[in-house]
């Protein structure tokens, strides 16, 4: 057996499911579930009609580089939403869902010859980071989230011989758990040690589409293109339909970015055996072409927040994120694995545990103390999710 499959460590569910075994949550109520973040509002018509009307194309293998006409509508959506201009051909790949492509690239550009190779992440951070660094080869370090900046990663925590090892950069923006949105002055630091120490960067965009002023969040290659930085070298953006079209089930998403990685994880994923069906690329096609559901779906979540935050944030710490879907809450006591499995037992009503999210860093957990709460479900339920844990607060 690949003997990195045993530095694995268990995903946080996993981790949860031990904590909860032999647990029996109260019964005279309904589950109310808020720790997995997975999309629960209606996948749009138009997603579906062009689904079904595509069925023709199950007759046939798709090309790992998709049909043009995709690409070239990830390309559009691009110049759309972030004014960036992408040559369809070489700049832009359809993926099978963010998270296979996050853990794919590193396997793409990570030298196993090199035994001091390092994966730098946030912390807390999404586990596919940290799985895709070990089985590439290389060594983790992590950058703890920061409270007195609305929990962005404190890149300073790495130091310069670390920065001179890495040959991957993972960043989330809009960040998950903690909903910071990165700002271009960020996005300048962490290009100049890119080019100071020759790393790529692999900016995790999926919940981009979800966010709550007026302003969207900025992206990767927006950043880049305000700073003069047109050819993206070493940079790649990954996005994704789930969370902005409501469709988690039929991943697909796309990587924009640098044309020689683009080179390069084709290569691999050809290999990989990673081709999107062609009925979820035409799927796609819509999805991407159309911005009327997507407005929808974040004016959705924009009610649910503003209905539910001002009641947890009477007896937790916890402040509306700058975007996406999840509430990063403080919980009394300090305990979140605590706090989860009494709230679970008693009020029925599950969420993640932060300190399960992160890893031991720096000396502390900053993950610890603080209980992830996806907004997923519909504004009734998530409200009366948010009163049990206002009740269980109080107890």
């Amino acid at each position: 057996m690949n003997p990195r499959l045993g530095t694995l460590q268990p995903y946080p569910f996993e981790r949860l499911r031990e904590l909860t075994r032999g647990l029996t949550p109260n019964p005279a109520l309904r589950p109310i579930a808020l720790g997995m973040g997975e999309p629960r509002h209606p996948t749009p018509r138009l997603v579906t009609d062009a689904l079904s009307q595509a069925l023709s194309g199950l007759a046939h293998y798709p090309a790992t580089a998709g049909e043009p006409a995709l690409r070239e509508a990830c390309a559009q959506w691009m110049q759309r939403r972030y004014g960036v201009a992408l040559d369809a051909a070489t700049q832009v790949l359809p993926v099978n869902g963010s998270r296979e492509a996050l853990f794919a690239f590193a396997q793409t550009v990570i030298d196993p010859t090199r035994s001091d190779a390092t994966v730098v992440c946030p912390n807390p951070f999404y586990q596919i980071y940290e799985g895709a660094a070990l089985l590439a080869g290389a060594r983790t370090a992590f950058a703890n989230s920061d409270p007195g900046r609305n929990f962005a990663a404190d890149w300073s925590q790495i130091d310069a011989a670390t920065w001179a090892r890495t040959q991957l950069l993972y960043v989330c923006s809009p960040g998950n758990p903690t909903g910071a949105v990165m700002p271009l002055a960020e996005w300048a630091m962490l290009f100049e040690l890119a080019d100071r120490h020759g790393f790529v960067i692999a900016s995790d965009e999926c919940y981009s589409e979800i966010y709550f002023g007026d302003a969207p969040p900025l992206g990767s290659l927006e950043a880049a293109k305000a700073l003069d930085r047109d050819s993206f070298h070493n940079l790649v953006a990954f996005t994704s339909l789930s969370k902005r079209s409501n469709v988690p089930g039929m991943r697909a998403g796309f990587v924009a970015g640098d044309a020689r990685l683009m080179r390069a994880f084709l290569a691999y994923r050809t290999y990989h055996g990673s081709a999107m069906s062609p009925p979820v690329q035409r799927a796609s096609i819509a999805a991407w072409g159309d911005e009327a559901h997507v407005v929808a779906n974040r004016d959705a979540y924009r009610r649910k927040f503003d209905a539910v935050t001002p009641i947890l944030a009477n007896v937790l710490e916890v402040a509306m994120p700058d975007a996406g879907f999840y509430l990063w809450a403080g919980v009394p006591g300090g305990d979140d694995v605590g706090f989860a499995l009494k709230l679970l037992a008693q009020y029925n009503v599950a969420v993640l545990p932060g300190s399960l999210l992160a890893r031991e860093a720096h000396g502390t957990n900053p993950g610890a103390g603080r209980i992830r709460l996806a907004l997923v479900a519909g504004v009734d339920e998530c409200l009366e999710a948010a009163q049990r844990i206002a009740a269980c607060a109080k107890t």
